[in-house]
């Protein structure tokens, strides 16, 4: 039963995203009265139909990726349809109205499988759950460690597994898999979780992405042993599966006699390299058991050939025992000479640089339509951060289509999509406006959940503060703790203070004390009042900074710049807050974690004042892959690591390398960095002056749909396709002059997945574009 009030207000804090959707037309997909649906389907081929009211106002955005899921499931066989339904019809699939919020999947006559729409959340979502359906003999899902050894074991001597790893069902990498089990199903067992316990259980602790494993089972013969898995290092598509695949059938090992420039496999036709392992009779045997090493190294990544130097025409040079030959046409061959495998396997790995195959996108899903793209792409770290949050009793989320709530959204100041809000019983919305991923919406959320500023009482409660213990749960999102020391009487410092504090609020932890024995903190952290104590928990350290004449907005730049840390570790997404400095960037290129000694040079010049004019920052390549692409945008070829460099990206574009014959060393970086400044030091390359623009404008889609608002009334009813949690509240004004919701609002439901469940909503974090350094 729907209450008269606003529901979220009875559980504290509703998050809302407002999005919008372009809508085009659907004409492709066919309509048909449940009558007609049913003489058309066909024994054993398979149907998914939506059905829906006959007389419903307009289409929905299901009904939008519904269309667009034809063409990819037609390839499969599988028809798709819309069904009309009138108020007198008796089909079960239109007598009631949840059963409206419901497609159906067929297999000629026989019911297969019901999906909730909120569940097909988008085109990827469609054909996955629609192929993970069909192929339920074909792919098995399973929760433990224990099923996965049960069908290794079961499966040894006699096939081999894909074993796939998404971190929910319906996300494109489970789409991808499944139109690979499609193909190969019957060659191969496929095999899906998306439980992260079961990932890190086979030594896999990269949760945050999907994965895909080979199993090499049909070659164990031994029961006691365990299946060979290789890894796939590329993004789960479908045509880098494809490739993937196609390398694991591919011969572990091949001998040649020929010129291996002459040489052809089906690694160069996937673009891989080939590694020749140079051999002659006398160490044939031992050659190859190399050789075979190296291959099992390197699968996947390159092809491995045993080549017999006695047999062949072509000269070799006499103490080359390696040759290595790439994938692209007329590049000479390059001959090596390699003390060990794990040389070798360096430098394969360092010389091939894997790229995702991205698949062909038609060009009517560029330009005007990305604004739909992006609010879908963003709707993903929505539904992410909705099962984080699952069984939190105090916050609900719930989303909000512009395209279908326009008076809404306007009466929101809505314009620009996608937009998140946070509303709470008696305050001000707060707008969300930092970084569109779940970990950053979930910061966000978490430290909302207290004022900002805390008010302090007294000293003991001010101590419990800054050590960390009064919000302990709060430290992993924010290890910076700041807290204002104020006199009584200082109103003008309090009232700036606090007005830095509302505007960081969601950010920062921030706190004020301002009671009469103010004293003992301000003498106790020799803080000269007005002045802010930063609690720096990982390094257990408190500092003092004086507020004498600091306005709010110093105080917020006080503040944001404390929050960054002094030797960060870049990535794509905290890049933008350290560029916003103005600053060189003093970046430290790793393949790992970085030498505590590098580090411990690098903090001390920090502490000596020496690194002021610079953002002394490392780059780890395996947390942060797009840095191979950076370095080799700047030295052509991939160059050893560590490598340290200076960028300047403000003034120039000039990038300066520290030299790789000197140790990274407090003394030589200091002397090294005192040439730079004297201009005694030469770049290695200029980059290019270009902006770093959004890729789209903001867009004021409701201004757009107004003109067309003639033809196309807003809507104010909800249609069949919703499922609606009407909610209301008393009149308030916020602080863009707009009111609180009291409009109806769509209900984000999270299905979660059970063994009596079929479905789990569909997650991935917001991939924001790589920035080049």
């Amino acid at each position: 039963m729907m209450s008269s009030s606003f529901n979220i207000f009875r559980v504290g804090i509703s998050v809302v995203i407002m999005c919008i959707f372009y809508k085009s037309a659907v004409d492709s997909l066919s309509e048909l009265s449940p009558q007609k649906y049913f003489s058309t389907l066909q024994p054993g081929k398979a149907s998914l139909a939506y059905f829906c009211q006959a007389d419903s106002p307009r289409t929905s955005i299901f009904l939008e990726e519904l269309n667009e899921a034809i063409t990819p499931l037609q390839d499969y066989g599988i028809s798709v349809a819309k069904v009309n339904c009138v108020k007198e019809e008796t089909s079960r699939y239109c007598g009631k109205e949840e059963d409206l919020m419901k497609a159906y999947l067929f297999r000629g006559n026989i019911l297969l499988r019901e999906f909730p729409t909120d569940v097909l959340f988008d085109v990827n979502a469609i054909v996955a759950h629609v192929l993970f359906a069909l192929l339920f003999n074909e792919v098995k899902y399973i929760t433990t460690l224990e099923d996965l050894q049960n069908i290794e074991n079961a499966l040894k001597g006699k096939a081999n597994i894909a074993f796939s790893y998404v971190r929910a069902i319906g996300t494109p990498e489970h789409r991808a898999v499944m139109e690979a089990a499609f193909v190969y199903g019957t060659t191969y067992q496929f095999v899906l979780t998306t439980e992260t316990a079961l990932l890190e259980s086979i030594g896999n602790e990269d949760i945050e992405n999907a994965h895909l494993y080979f199993f090499h089972c049909k070659q164990v013969l031994d029961l006691t042993l365990q299946c060979r898995r290789t890894l796939m290092e590329q993004p789960l598509t479908t045509l880098n599966i494809h490739q993937f695949i196609k390398t694991m059938e591919a011969p572990l090992l091949t001998e040649v006699t020929e010129d291996p420039q002459q040489v052809s496999t089906v690694h160069l036709q996937l673009g891989l390299p080939l590694v020749f392992i140079v051999s002659q009779q006398a160490t044939y045997e031992a050659d190859r058991r190399t050789a075979e090493w190296v291959a099992w190294r390197l699968l996947g990544k390159a092809g491995v050939l045993l080549l017999l130097r006695d047999s062949l025409e072509v000269d070799i040079p006499q103490h080359s025992n390696v040759i290595f030959r790439r994938a692209e046409e007329g590049v000479p061959v390059e001959f090596l000479v390699l003390d060990d495998i794990d040389s070798l396997i360096s430098h394969v790995e360092s010389n091939v640089h894997i790229e995702e195959i991205q698949e062909d996108e038609d060009e009517d899903t560029k330009s005007p339509n990305m604004g739909q793209a992006v609010s879908m792409a963003f709707l993903q770290s929505y539904i992410d951060l909705a099962i984080k949050l699952k069984g939190t009793s105090t916050m609900l989320l719930t989303r909000v289509n512009c395209a279908d709530w326009s008076d809404l959204c306007t009466k929101q100041n809505v314009t620009e999509f996608p937009v998140v809000k946070m509303y709470k019983e008696g305050k001000n919305p707060v707008s969300y406006v930092g970084m569109l991923g779940t970990e950053d919406l979930l910061k966000f959320i978490q430290l909302s959940r207290i004022s900002c500023p805390v008010n302090i009482t007294s000293v003991q409660e001010a101590e419990e503060y800054l050590s960390g213990e009064l919000y302990k749960d709060l430290i992993s999102y924010s290890s910076v703790s700041v807290l204002g020391l104020f006199s009584p009487n200082m109103t003008t410092a309090k009232e700036d203070f606090t007005e830095a504090g509302n505007y960081l609020k969601g950010y920062a932890i921030t706190g004020i004390y301002s009671e009469e024995d103010v004293l003992i903190l301000s003498d106790k952290y020799a803080a000269t009042l007005p002045a802010l104590l930063l609690s720096r928990h990982k390094e257990g350290k408190i500092e003092s900074i004086p507020l004498a004449n600091s306005h709010a907005q110093d105080i917020i730049q006080i503040i944001t710049n404390a929050l960054l840390e002094t030797f960060p570790e870049i990535t794509v997404e905290n890049l933008p807050i350290y560029l916003r400095l103005q600053k060189p960037l003093l970046i430290l290129f790793s393949d790992g974690s970085i030498n505590p000694q590098y580090k411990k040079a690098i903090l001390m010049l920090v502490k000596e004042k020496h690194l002021d004019s610079l953002t002394p920052c490392w780059l780890n390549l395996k947390n942060t892959p797009v840095g191979r692409g950076i370095l080799q945008s700047y030295f052509d070829t991939m160059p050893p690591l560590p490598l340290l460099v200076v960028v300047n990206l403000h003034s120039g574009g000039q990038v300066f390398a520290f030299p790789s014959d000197q140790a990274i060393t407090e003394q030589n970086l200091l002397l090294w960095l005192k040439k730079l400044e004297a201009g005694l030091e030469n770049h290695i390359t200029i980059l290019p002056a270009q902006e770093w623009k959004p890729p789209l404008p903001a867009y004021d889609f409701l201004s757009m749909m107004d003109a067309a608002a003639s033809q196309h009334p807003t809507r104010k009813d909800p249609e069949c396709t919703k499922e609606m949690d009407v909610q209301e509240n008393d009149k308030k004004q916020h602080e863009d002059k707009s009111a609180i919701i009291k409009e109806p609002i769509e209900t984000l439901r999270i299905k979660h997945w059970n063994r009596s469940n079929w479905f789990k909503e569909g997650e991935k974090s917001f991939r924001h574009d790589n920035k080049e350094l």
